[in-house]
C-alpha cells in the first residue's frame, strides 16, 4: 500500500480520514488506499459516516499538536466534519486565550478554496476555529490571480501542508454556467466571467440536472489540476510537503467526500 510519505508507513497513523465515494447509509466503513496522481496525495478511505460516534473532548485532544503534514490535516478536517454531521460541534479555538495568542501570530493547517454559497462555510462544515483554516471563497471556486496569490501565500509563506478545493451540491454558479451555455444568454455584469471560467468543465455527456451535478465534480477536478500545475506548489507536492485535494459537500446530509 502507498501512503502520503514513507514516514507515515508503519507509524501508527491509521486509515486515511477523508471519504472517497459519496456516502451511503448502512454497511461498514471500508479501508481502501487511494492515490491521487495530480496531487501526489495517497488516501486510505475511512469515510465520514455519521454512524461513528463523536466523543467528548479529552485533555490530550486539547493539547495535541496542530497538524503539520497533509495526512494529519486531512484527518483533522474529517473528524471535524464528522462532528458537524452528528450535531456535536466543539467550536474549538475560540477562547480568550486563543484570541490573545492569535493577535501576534497565526499557524493555520489547511487552505480551503470554496464557493461563496452561504450554506457551505468551511469553519462550520469542518468544525474548526480561529486560526485553523485559511479560507478563500469565490463563486464556483473560480481561480484568478488574486485567488492563486492567496493560496500561494498560505502554502509558501505560512507552510500550510494541505489545500482543499471544496465544491458542493446544487452550486448556483455551476448551474448558471451550464444554463447560459445552453441558452446562449449573456449573463449580467461580472457574472459572465464566472461562467466563462466554469464552462470548460461542463459535462456534456449528461443532460438536465445530471449535467449540473456532474459539472460540479468536474469543476473541482479542473481547479485542483490547475493548482497542482503551479510550479511552486508542484515542487512542494513532489517533496511530500503539500497535498491538493478535491472534495464535495452534500447539502442533504452535510458530508464531505473526496472527488478523484
Amino acid at each position: 500500500m502507498n501512503s502520503l510519505s514513507t514516514a507515515h508507513q508503519g507509524a501508527g497513523h491509521g486509515p486515511h480520514p477523508f471519504a472517497g465515494p459519496r456516502p451511503t447509509t448502512g454497511g461498514t466503513v471500508r479501508r481502501t488506499l487511494l492515490r491521487t496522481a495530480l496531487t501526489g496525495a495517497a488516501a486510505l478511505g475511512a469515510g465520514l459516516a455519521a454512524t461513528t460516534p463523536a466523543t467528548a473532548v479529552t485533555s490530550a485532544e486539547r493539547t495535541r499538536p496542530r497538524p503539520s503534514t497533509p495526512y494529519e490535516a486531512l484527518r483533522e478536517l474529517a473528524e471535524g466534519n464528522r462532528r458537524w454531521r452528528a450535531c456535536r460541534e466543539r467550536h474549538p479555538h475560540e477562547t480568550a486565550d486563543v484570541r490573545r495568542t492569535l493577535a501576534t501570530a497565526q499557524h493555520p493547517f489547511a487552505v480551503v478554496l470554496g464557493c461563496i454559497d452561504s450554506r457551505v462555510p468551511p469553519e462550520l462544515v469542518f468544525d474548526q476555529g480561529l486560526g485553523d483554516l485559511m479560507t478563500v471563497r469565490t463563486a464556483g471556486e473560480v481561480l484568478d490571480e488574486a485567488v492563486l496569490g492567496s493560496i500561494a501565500y498560505g502554502v509558501l509563506e505560512l507552510g500550510i501542508p494541505l489545500v482543499v478545493v471544496l465544491g458542493h451540491q446544487s452550486c448556483g454558479a455551476v448551474r448558471a454556467a451550464v444554463e447560459a451555455e445552453q441558452s446562449g444568454e449573456h449573463l449580467p455584469a461580472h457574472i459572465q466571467y464566472l461562467a466563462d471560467r466554469i464552462r470548460p468543465a461542463i459535462d456534456h455527456s449528461r443532460e438536465g440536472d445530471a449535467r449540473i451535478d456532474a459539472t460540479v465534480d468536474a469543476n473541482v477536478r479542473r481547479v485542483r489540476s490547475e493548482l497542482a500545475a503551479e510550479p511552486d506548489l508542484a515542487a512542494r507536492i513532489s517533496a511530500g510537503a503539500l497535498a491538493i485535494v478535491g472534495a464535495r459537500y452534500e447539502l442533504t446530509d452535510q458530508a464531505v467526500h473526496r472527488i478523484r
